[in-house]
């Protein structure tokens, strides 16, 4: 066994073209590192539908330049079988670690394999990748970044030429194309070929972000802006700049791209202490509203003041808002989510007579139904503008959620105050989530097989009145690992997470509310049943 591991690296190394991970691989065979060894070399970093995500380092189960060329020849491989030979792959790339070699080794693959690779102009939001698809006409496009994994992670994310992700079973059929690679040295890599894409690209993205907003719509909202180190800023600037917005207060420490992101534990808004600083600065300058990207820009999050200090909407309350805000606005078209989003979307939709649809979790899913107006999830991420970007976007959301907060400040009310309205006459549908980060992935297993095998009748004294196991599929969506409780007044879905190590539990319970002077009543019940919920659970996943 040692000797095989001890093969197998030095293979590897032989064909390393990265000096950086070489030498910390040749570091780990001098010292006969078996645990460390075993770990890198255990298998392979799988491309699923959300491309490939690790750790940097080396070895097949990590993120590097070896593994990313074996990506892009398996997905030319894929492109040039599906009848794309010299069609435009477009890449695009973050701020993080490697990310700007990824994507020049991509452009190399791209060139070499007989397609046209075009790049990026620098690291730029994820939204602009997606645009720049559709817009240049290409037949693929890749985005290398992480999104809001922690600083040693990169990724790669893989979009066919309609602008949105990769499903089964093209997913399959690149990693089966990644897999019959034997050796990068069959991978031709010119160093030259490839065109670095101008401003231009850039420009006609921010030139579609004005049709989010209505002609003469109220634009005198007061933001907080931070871009969590990543590569949000000067694009959500300019788009702001161009909607005649007020100029957003940075938060300073947060606005230039940094992949070592030193103020947070994790860049992600939604995790504790995240948002720190950017509430630090709302009370120093009383903005109307507080927002934040992720590093690649992707997602946004909203955040308001509630009596006396802020507070982080929800995704599934920014998700509300910008759907009533587009029905107020006379939007039409379909109005879709995932399964794991609130229902309060489904609601909305009925009550305006328009067309609603749940899907799989995931842009990938959104993006593709027929005649989407507007797509939401609850992990922060809007697709407002369907017709420019097929995925989720934090740049024409923040404007979108800008215009409602001024539309509302001109009627001297507040996102919390439509957020109430809705509460009345829908009833108050109010969610949570139990999310369980692992080191040891087998525990993700043993809960879902725990809850399989004895499912829970009822949770928080509720009845549960359907159970489904999504493996199998319903009528409406494909199957896929997960678990679907209906009860009485509520629902709970499980999952295991696609990006990390985490098993993800969604709660939402709907509360009748009698008037807006029933609300405080209906907050409490509600608070009070989510946190039962959880704890039965919690107990039910033995987690």
């Amino acid at each position: 066994m040692h000797d095989d591991l001890i093969s197998k690296a030095k293979a590897w190394l032989a064909e390393d073209p990265d000096q950086e991970t070489r030498d910390e691989l040749a570091k780990l065979i001098d010292a006969g590192d078996v645990n460390e060894l075993s770990a890198r070399f255990s298998g392979t970093l799988q491309f699923g539908t959300a491309g490939l995500r690790g750790e940097l380092g080396a070895g097949p189960m990590r993120m590097n330049r070896s593994v990313v060329i074996r990506a892009a020849a398996g997905l030319a491989a894929y492109l040039k079988a599906e009848g794309h030979t010299g069609g435009l792959v477009v890449i695009g790339y973050d701020a993080r670690h490697k990310s700007a070699d990824f994507a020049r080794d991509t452009a190399a693959v791209m060139t070499g394999a007989g397609l046209r690779a075009a790049v990026l102009p620098r690291p730029l939001p994820t939204p602009v990748l997606a645009f720049a698809i559709p817009h240049l006409g290409a037949v693929a496009g890749v985005e290398v970044t992480a999104s809001h994994n922690p600083p040693r992670d990169n990724g790669y994310k893989v979009y066919l030429g309609d602008g949105s992700q990769i499903v089964p079973p093209a997913d399959a059929e690149i990693a089966a194309e990644i897999d019959a690679i034997a050796s990068l040295n069959d991978v031709p890599r010119p160093e030259s070929g490839w065109e670095t894409l101008d401003e231009s690209v850039l420009n006609a993205y921010l030139a579609r972000t004005d049709a989010v907003l209505a002609p003469g719509s109220p634009r005198t909202a007061r933001t907080v802006y931070t871009a969590m180190h990543g590569v949000g800023k000067d694009v959500l600037l300019a788009a702001f700049a161009r909607a005649g917005f007020p100029e957003p207060v940075l938060v300073a420490e947060q606005a230039d791209p940094d992949p070592d992101f030193p103020t947070v534990a994790f860049p992600n808004p939604e995790e504790p202490g995240a948002m720190d600083l950017a509430f630090a600065r709302a009370r120093a300058t009383d903005p109307d509203l507080v927002i934040a990207n992720d590093p690649d820009a992707d997602r946004c999050a909203v955040a308001v003041k509630d009596g006396a200090d802020w507070r982080m909407l929800r995704g599934d309350e920014v998700g509300a808002l910008l759907a009533a805000h587009l029905v107020r606005r006379g939007a039409t078209g379909v109005f879709a989510e995932s399964i794991v989003s609130s229902s309060l979307l489904g609601r909305i939709a009925e009550k305006a007579g328009l067309p609603y649809e749940e899907t799989l979790t995931g842009f990938k899913w959104i993006a593709r139904v027929d005649g989407l107006r507007y797509g939401y999830e609850e992990a922060l991420g809007y697709c407002v503008d369907p017709e420019g970007v097929r995925d989720k976007d934090g740049i024409t959301a923040a404007l979108l959620i800008t215009e409602l907060a001024s539309r509302l400040k001109s009627e001297n009310r507040t996102l919390l105050d439509l957020l109430d309205d809705l509460a009345v006459e829908h009833g108050l549908h109010a969610t949570d989530q139990l999310s369980v980060r692992v080191q040891d992935l087998s525990l993700i297993a043993d809960a879902m097989r725990r809850l399989r095998e004895q499912p829970p009748t009822e949770l928080a004294g509720l009845p549960i009145t359907r159970s489904e196991d999504l493996t199998r599929g319903t009528e409406q969506l494909p199957p896929t690992d997960g678990l679907r409780y209906t009860l009485d007044g509520a629902r709970v879905i499980v999952r295991p997470s696609g990006t990390e190590p985490k098993l993800k539990c969604y709660l939402e319970v709907v509360v009748p509310v009698a008037g807006h002077a029933g609300l405080p009543a209906a907050h409490a019940r509600a608070t009070e049943l989510l946190a039962a919920i959880k704890r039965d659970l919690s107990a039910a996943a033995g987690i």
